[in-house]
């Protein structure tokens, strides 16, 4: 079956959205409420350019919102529309299963212990 085929499916779009780079580090930031660009940039630690990509396709897909406020300099908040919060369910159902079903690897329980006194 050639790709142009397949029908949509909705599973697999999803997926598609949450699994690309950053998108689900700027969900997740952006359920605890609205963030300046700067600020979600530092809360998620991806580069100003790749940072204005993403936010600008998940304007496009309607995750997100843009709010420019007339302020000088001009300040630009993010915030997740009706359907980002929608994404809270799944996330969290993921966590769920993540904690339930994945062990934490064994190099970074390691840098977490605190080192022994002698």
């Amino acid at each position: 079956m050639k790709p142009e085929d397949r029908q949509f499916c909705p599973v697999y779009a999803s997926i598609d959205l949450l699994q690309e780079k950053w998108n689900m580090h700027i969900i997740r930031s952006l359920l605890d409420g609205p963030m300046g660009f700067n600020d979600l940039g530092r809360a998620i630690g991806a580069n100003p350019t790749t940072l204005a990509q993403r936010l600008e396709r998940l304007e496009g897909l309607g995750v997100v919102e843009r709010t420019v406020h007339s302020v000088m300099p001009p300040r630009t908040s993010y915030e997740l529309t009706g359907a980002g919060r929608g994404l809270q369910d799944v996330i969290e159902a993921i966590e769920r299963w993540g904690r339930r079903h994945l062990k934490e690897p064994a190099e970074s329980k390691r840098r977490a212990a605190p080192a022994a006194s002698g």
